[in-house]
């Protein structure tokens, strides 16, 4: 009984704050998946460009972000972040101490992250696309907008659907190192719960089967979306637009 009044939605339950938070880490990752996803597409056209000082930047963003601990990123964006808008409010004339919100720090340190392995996953889509089809293309005089909108753009979202799966469960599970900042996702808040009641084992066992339960569900919504792409994904149509 004692169990149920704890996560239950009661004055005294803490099942609120668990849905609450639940949603606050779906909220970080789609918002860091979006930034990765930016981040990821330039970067992925950089190293697939034949411009030597584009790769080299682009392989340095991925070698830095993938070698580098998550931990240590975040950290890095947060108190960096914060020191640098406390240096901007002291040149503006404000004394205080500006700290960057937890939330666009975390989103932001994540969506960095993911950005370096979607910049892999939107790159090997893109070697996937069938050299003919963008010859036949260029052949017939379809301009680079028309093949981009029409060959391009497609096939890549279509290849890169079981990467990105892969990635969003990456940034699902990192969300968790944000509970440093403060921010109350589900870490965070399973974190304050277990110290106010004392309850360690419950509640740890509680976040870690929420953490199950997302990542459970959105493998079956990327399945999903891959079937459906491979099914209704026509042969890439040559011809004007």
């Amino acid at each position: 009984m004692a169990t149920l009044q704890l996560l239950g939605f009661g004055s005294n339950g803490w099942g609120a704050l668990l849905l609450v938070a639940t949603l606050m880490t779906l909220a970080v990752t789609a918002t860091a998946l979006a930034i990765g996803a930016v981040l990821g597409a330039i970067v992925a056209f950089a190293k697939l460009s034949g411009s030597l000082v584009l790769k080299t930047i682009g392989n340095i963003y991925t070698t830095v972000f993938r070698g580098v601990p998550e931990l240590l990123i975040i950290y890095l964006i947060y108190f960096g972040g914060s020191s640098a808008m406390t240096s901007v409010g002291k040149w503006l004339g404000y004394d205080g101490f500006l700290g960057l919100p937890s939330f666009a720090a975390g989103a932001l340190a994540v969506g960095i992250i993911s950005g370096a392995y979607q910049a892999e996953v939107f790159r090997g889509a893109y070697l996937a696309i069938s050299k003919g089809e963008l010859e036949a293309a260029s052949a017939i005089g379809m301009h680079r907008g028309l093949r981009l909108r029409r060959i391009i753009i497609p096939q890549v979202l279509r290849f890169a659907i079981p990467g990105l799966g892969n990635v969003w469960q990456l940034s699902l599970k990192d969300s968790a190192l944000i509970s440093v900042t403060g921010l109350a996702e589900l870490m965070r808040t399973s974190q304050v719960a277990a110290g106010s009641t004392r309850q360690y084992f419950l509640f740890f066992i509680v976040g870690g089967l929420l953490y199950l339960i997302l990542t459970s569900l959105s493998d079956r919504v990327f399945n999903r979306a891959e079937r459906r792409a491979n099914r209704s994904m026509p042969a890439a149509t040559i011809g004007q637009a």
